[in-house]
């Protein structure tokens, strides 16, 4: 076998050619022999592409045009100086870095060019190396830059994706709250629709029930539909492709020409229709619509599905309910179908948290290379915005490591009993890692005896995350919250979770449980816990109280009682 060896130098010179393929440099230099000699005997040897100006004045419209990655400019051109041009530069706000070039003995000019912006200098004479390696430090600058900001928009693209998949996950778990909760169907018909189009991002939609005498479908709800056909209500309505729908059973989403065929292109150029099934059947048609051709996604369509579903239960559970003899097979099946949200919901949030942790991380090790870089000559401003960038990816982290699914409701055959000794130390070990950040102590103080409640231990640690989570943002640094349980005379249990914060004021302690109410002080943990007003809610729901105390200055402590689970 033969075997071929490279010079160390020309390795060097085809990474080079490799890494400044897309590297433009200018120089700025009236001399022809030393601008020549910069630009192709050093730079375009190296694959650099170099353009040459002679003067300051003519460069600063070029600079503007084509944004070049690195400036070389002579300190000593006549007319417009290199001083002036980094002046121009600033009020720009353009960043390429700039390369001072001057005669030794000139020293003091390059220390003026450097409070001004300039990144490096050479020396003329100077030889080929020189310039490449000068060229390559400023260019490690203009490369990080760049990946900072690809970083930074990739996590705000990020952000916007979770934001996007909570308020898809929010509507959906408010379609199913709507589904148990509420017992007028067409109310019901309404608010399916509206999650509908908001999940789908559609301009209109419709839902179509079939009517069991006459087997056609009419129309129990619409969004945004032309007043001629909102007299249609509770009437048949043939939109001339739904039927179709209703015979394959199978979800269509169609746009563009191919629904120029059909009665409602009307109405917009994309469409999504998804079959409402009962054992099998279809008992309805859910319908959006688009103006523009945009077609309707994948991911569009399942969430349809989900609110089909939805619908679908909702029917079922209205004819169950009439028929007093399957109430057993009705109360099973809203049961089942209760878990299978909850194990959905949990296992998307679990998805979301996995899919940010990733990037996340990746982010925070890049930007801690990029401080480290003892190559990196950053300016006090630069040092103090990665800074504030490291800080804000630290707390997204922190929120993101916060995202906790709630656990899937048990269905036990004997009576709910939480052991509250357990619930409130994982409570507390839980948020123990937000609360070191800031120096905040946390700690459980309850009897060594067990003891049980009448609720859900899941229940109660969502209750419980909430008011530590509440705690967390609202006590000082270095400051401390205390969980204490014991027993009543009254054979309840009372919980008290107590913070240093700055306290509440007495004109909103009535109003705290409210919807929309939050605490304004200042906070730095974010947390993602449920509101204060649901956490009442759910201790009312096992004939609990809930209520706060506080004064300004004085921190807040939050009461609940529980009754005792019978022995």
């Amino acid at each position: 076998m033969v075997q071929v060896f490279f010079p160390i130098f020309l390795i060097r010179a085809m990474i080079i050619v490799h890494m400044a393929a897309s590297d433009r440099i200018l120089i700025i230099e009236n001399d022809p022999l030393i601008s020549d000699f910069i630009a192709h005997q050093a730079l375009q040897a190296a694959g650099y592409q170099p353009l040459v100006i002679e003067d300051a004045g003519a460069a600063i419209p070029k600079i503007i045009q084509v944004m070049p990655d690195v400036i070389i400019v002579n300190i000593a051109l006549p007319g417009l100086s290199a001083k002036d041009l980094l002046v121009a530069l600033n009020s720009q706000n353009i960043e390429s870095p700039v390369i001072i070039l001057a005669q030794k003995g000139k020293e003091s000019n390059i220390i003026d060019a450097f409070r001004l912006g300039a990144s490096d200098y050479l020396f003329w004479p100077v030889r080929e190396a020189e310039i490449i390696n000068v060229v390559e430090r400023a260019l490690k600058q203009v490369h990080a830059r760049r990946e900072r900001d690809r970083l930074a928009r990739q996590l705000e693209q990020t952000n916007q994706e979770l934001q996007a998949r909570v308020r898809e996950l929010t509507t959906i778990l408010s379609l199913g709250k709507a589904v148990t909760s509420t017992t007028n169907q067409q109310l019901l018909f309404e608010k399916i629709l509206d999650g509908a189009v908001q999940i789908t991002q559609a301009d209109l939609g419709w839902l179509l029930l079939r009517d069991e005498t006459s087997k056609s479908f009419n129309l129990v709800a619409y969004r945004n539909l032309p007043a001629s056909l909102e007299e249609r209500l509770n009437l048949p309505w043939d939109d001339g492709i739904s039927s179709l729908i209703a015979m394959s059973g199978e979800p269509l989403s169609i746009f563009g020409d191919a629904l120029k065929r059909f009665k409602i292109a009307s109405l917009g150029q994309s469409a999504l229709i998804v079959p409402v099934k009962a054992q099998n059947q279809v008992i309805g048609l859910l319908s959006m619509m688009r103006r523009q051709p945009l077609q309707f996604g994948t991911s569009e369509q399942r969430l349809l599905e989900a609110a089909a579903d939805y619908a679908a239960i909702s029917l079922v559970n209205a004819s169950l309910f009439r028929a007093v003899e399957s109430r057993a097979r009705l109360l099973q099946y809203a049961s089942e179908q209760a878990q299978l949200g909850e194990k959905v919901s949990a296992e998307m949030l679990e998805q979301l948290k996995k899919e940010l942790n990733t990037p996340l991380k990746n982010a925070i090790t890049s930007l801690e290379k990029l401080i480290r870089e003892f190559t990196a000559r950053w300016t006090g401003p630069q040092r103090q915005f990665l800074a504030i960038v490291q800080d804000e990816l630290y707390k997204l982290n922190q929120i993101t490591q916060s995202i906790q699914p709630p656990p899937a409701t048990q269905i036990q055959p004997g009576p709910l009993a939480a052991k509250l000794n357990e619930v409130i130390q994982k409570a507390v070990n839980q948020f123990l890692p937000y609360a070191q950040t800031d120096r905040i102590i946390i700690s459980a103080e309850v009897p060594a005896e067990p003891v049980f409640v009448i609720a859900d231990a899941g229940q109660i640690g969502q209750v419980l995350a909430a008011l530590l989570s509440n705690a967390v943002k609202f006590c000082h640094p270095g400051g401390r919250i205390t969980v204490t349980l014991e027993k009543t005379i009254n054979q309840t249990a009372h919980i008290v979770v107590q913070d240093s914060g700055p306290g509440i004021e007495a004109s909103r302690l009535d109003k705290i449980f409210e919807a929309n109410q939050k605490r304004t002080e200042p906070r730095r943990f974010g947390g993602l816990g449920i509101s204060l007003g649901t956490a009442r809610e759910i201790i009312s729901s096992y004939k609990g109280k809930m209520w706060v105390e506080s004064k300004p200055g004085e921190g807040a402590r939050f009461h609940f009682t529980l009754p005792f689970a019978p022995s």
